[in-house]
C-alpha cells in the first residue's frame, strides 16, 4: 500500500514538473520582450547555482576530478540545449517551440547508436519516423523551406537528447547534489562568455522580465530537477518519459490562455503526431509469458 502511494506521489511529482515546464515556454517568451537569449540564460543558471549551492550544502566540499569532468559535460550539452531552444523561440512560437523539443527523446537512441554501436529497436525507427513527419507537418513552408526558429529548436532538441543520454550514464556514479551543482555552474558560466561575446551588456529589463527570469531560475530550473530526481525514485524510465512528454501539451495550452496564440488545423495534426513518436518510441510491448 506505501508503494503504490509513493509511486501515486511520484506520478503527481513528475505531472507537477511538466506543468511548470510548460509554463517555461511562455515564461522565456515573456523575458525575451526586454532580455537578450544569453542575459535570461545567465540570470537563469546563476539564480540556479546558487540555490544548488544552497542544497548541496557539504557535499559540494568534497568535489572529484571525475564528477567535474561529468558535471562539465552535462552542463555544456544544458547549455547549448537552452541556447539553441532560445534563440529558436524569437522566430517560432511558443507552442510549435514546445512541441519539437519534444522530440528529443526519439534522438537518445540514435545517440547510443553513435556511442557505443548500439542496436535500435524497431519501435525506436518507427517514432523517428513519425517524428520527422510531424515536425514536417508542424516547420515545411510551401516552398519545402523551414523556419530558422523550427530548424533551431530541431537542433536544440539533439543536445537535451545528449544531456538526457549524458545524465543516464553518470546519475549512478555521481552523486546527484554535486552532479546538479556542477551542470548548473558549467551553464552560467558559458551563458556569460556568450555574453560577452555577443556584448549583450544592455541591460533595461521589465517587471514582467524580471520575474518570468525568477521563475525559470527558481521554480522551472532549480525546483524542477529536484522534484524530477525524487519523483523518478518512484516511478519507472517509460513512464517517466511519457509523462514528461507532455511537457509540449501544457506549453501550448498556457501559450494559447496567456499569449492568445491561434492553434491551426496543421499544428494540430503535426504536434500529434510528435506525441506519438514520443509514445510509440517510448513503449514497450509485455513480453509473453512463456507455456
Amino acid at each position: 500500500m506505501k508503494k503504490d502511494m509513493k509511486k501515486y506521489w511520484g506520478i503527481l511529482g513528475l505531472l507537477t514538473v511538466t506543468i511548470i515546464w510548460g509554463g517555461g515556454f511562455v515564461a522565456s517568451d515573456i523575458a525575451l520582450e526586454t532580455l537578450s537569449p544569453f542575459q535570461i540564460m545567465a540570470i537563469r543558471f546563476f539564480i540556479a547555482a546558487v540555490c544548488m549551492t544552497i542544497l548541496g550544502g557539504k557535499q559540494l566540499r568534497t568535489i572529484k576530478k571525475d564528477e567535474v569532468k561529468c558535471g562539465f559535460l552535462l552542463g555544456t550539452a544544458l547549455f547549448a540545449a537552452f541556447a539553441l531552444q532560445i534563440i529558436a523561440l524569437q522566430y517560432t512560437t511558443p507552442s510549435k517551440n514546445a512541441f519539437l523539443t519534444a522530440t528529443n527523446v526519439v534522438f537518445v537512441p540514435f545517440i547510443a547508436l553513435v556511442i557505443y554501436k548500439k542496436k535500435i529497436e524497431l519501435r525506436s525507427l518507427i517514432g523517428a519516423g513519425m517524428a520527422i513527419v510531424g515536425a514536417g507537418v508542424l516547420s515545411l513552408q510551401s516552398d519545402f523551406s523551414v523556419n530558422l526558429g523550427d530548424g533551431l529548436t530541431l537542433l536544440c532538441a539533439v543536445g537535451f537528447a545528449f544531456q538526457i543520454f549524458l545524465t543516464g550514464e553518470y546519475v549512478g556514479r555521481i552523486r546527484p547534489s554535486v552532479l546538479n551543482f556542477l551542470q548548473m555552474t558549467t551553464a552560467c558560466i558559458l551563458s556569460i562568455v556568450g555574453l560577452c561575446l555577443k556584448r549583450e551588456f544592455d541591460f533595461a529589463p521589465s517587471m514582467e522580465s524580471i520575474l518570468a527570469v525568477v521563475y525559470l531560475g527558481v521554480v522551472s530550473t532549480t525546483v524542477c530537477y529536484l522534484l524530477q530526481t525524487v519523483s523518478q525514485k518512484y516511478v519507472d524510465e517509460t513512464k517517466s518519459a511519457i509523462i514528461l512528454s507532455m511537457e509540449a501539451v501544457f506549453g501550448t495550452v498556457f501559450s494559447v490562455i496567456l499569449l492568445g496564440e491561434s492553434v491551426t488545423v496543421r499544428m494540430i495534426i503535426g504536434s500529434a503526431l510528435i506525441l506519438s513518436a514520443v509514445l510509440v518510441s517510448e513503449i514497450q510491448p509485455k513480453k509473453k509469458a512463456k507455456l
